[in-house]
């Protein structure tokens, strides 16, 4: 393990005014997403469209990696370049999800457990060898009547730490994910509860398996109202509870953090992303590593149409360049206009 190494790719990960494009959906996600634009999905439009993002002019200035899928990081572009190959030839940096999905956690209804650990030392030097820089693992936090249970969390935060050590050993930075689902009606304080057990639990297991923190970066949820509650939290409000949090529970050595979007619309992640930014002075990196909130508006403007690839790369610029704003807390609402 070159422990300079990783640092140096954690800390260009996180480059001022630069986030992750996370492009990583499974097969089934992006089957979903596409059929909302009435496009099959073929492995060819996955392609086209994947294409699309990662040629689009300028966003190297605010995008500084990809998270691909396994079938991605093995597909070409039209002119034959290896996806990997072709991002790192624009300086952002490859990345691959290694785990293979939630499933449910024998005894404890409601709960769920990521899957993916056998192996996995063996892809991680795969994917290294084909051009990945980094990895992540996404856990899932659900909070109900009764969950999250101390177990759940424990079991969760041991297999992100396992994954983070396995990641490091073969040179890849890990991203450690673990998402305190929006879905429900609990109130942000609910959330904040949650989200302190689950960090605690996941900084402790990442000690206990010497993972050097200076070459991790964290992908955690915003401290947020669940989507059902009543009493929406505002922004401030969101980035007051948020940073309270994470002052409490994630050491100065984690050189960033890379929020998901985590079912937010594409203009209140990056609302919520600004206002933490613009309160400043924190010890490591806030930026962002969004899906859905960098790739919704494209979906829409694209509809699988080889003539409306420039509008769409249009959209995918702007909100780039939101995001990037947002990483100083510069973002203002009239940027919204620009595509």
């Amino acid at each position: 393990m070159n422990t300079h190494e990783l640092a140096a790719v954690a800390r260009a990960l996180v480059a001022k005014g630069k986030g992750i494009l996370a492009a990583d959906e499974s097969t089934g996600t992006i089957t979903r997403r596409l059929d909302t634009i009435n496009v099959a999905s073929t492995a060819d439009n996955r392609r086209a469209y994947r294409e699309l993002l990662f040629t689009t002019p300028e966003v190297e200035a605010y995008i500084s990696g990809v998270i691909l899928y396994d079938e991605t990081i093995r597909q070409e572009s039209s002119d034959g370049t290896l996806f990997p190959a072709l991002l790192a030839g624009r300086g952002i940096m490859p990345g691959i999800k290694v785990d293979t999905g939630a499933s449910d956690l024998a005894g404890f209804p409601g709960e769920k457990i990521t899957e993916g650990l056998d192996g996995l030392a063996k892809r991680l030097d795969e994917y290294r060898a084909i051009g990945a820089r980094f990895a992540k693992w996404r856990a899932v936090i659900t909070i109900g009547p009764g969950c999250p249970t101390p177990y759940g969390i424990a079991a969760n935060a041991h297999a992100l730490a396992r994954y983070a050590a396995l990641s490091q050993q073969a040179g890849l930075v890990p991203i450690v994910e673990p998402e305190v689902l929006m879905d429900g009606d609990h109130t942000i304080e609910r959330c904040a509860a949650v989200t302190l057990a689950v960090l605690r639990r996941v900084f402790n297991e990442l000690h206990e398996h010497r993972v050097r923190l200076e070459g991790i970066l964290l992908k955690p949820s915003m401290v947020l109202s669940g989507k059902d509650c009543p009493q929406q939290a505002g922004v401030d409000e969101v980035a007051t509870a948020t940073l309270a949090c994470f002052r409490q529970t994630i050491p100065a050595a984690v050189p960033g953090i890379v929020f998901l979007s985590g079912g937010q619309s594409a203009v209140r992640a990056t609302e919520h992303l600004n206002a933490m930014n613009a309160r400043g002075g924190h010890p490591w990196e806030l930026s962002f590593s969004y899906g859905r909130a960098l790739q919704g508006p494209v979906l829409e403007a694209w509809q699988g149409q080889a003539a409306n690839v420039p509008a769409a790369q249009k959209f995918f610029q702007q909100r780039a360049r939101c995001n990037g704003a947002a990483r100083y807390g510069k973002y203002a609402e009239h940027m919204e206009q620009a595509a």
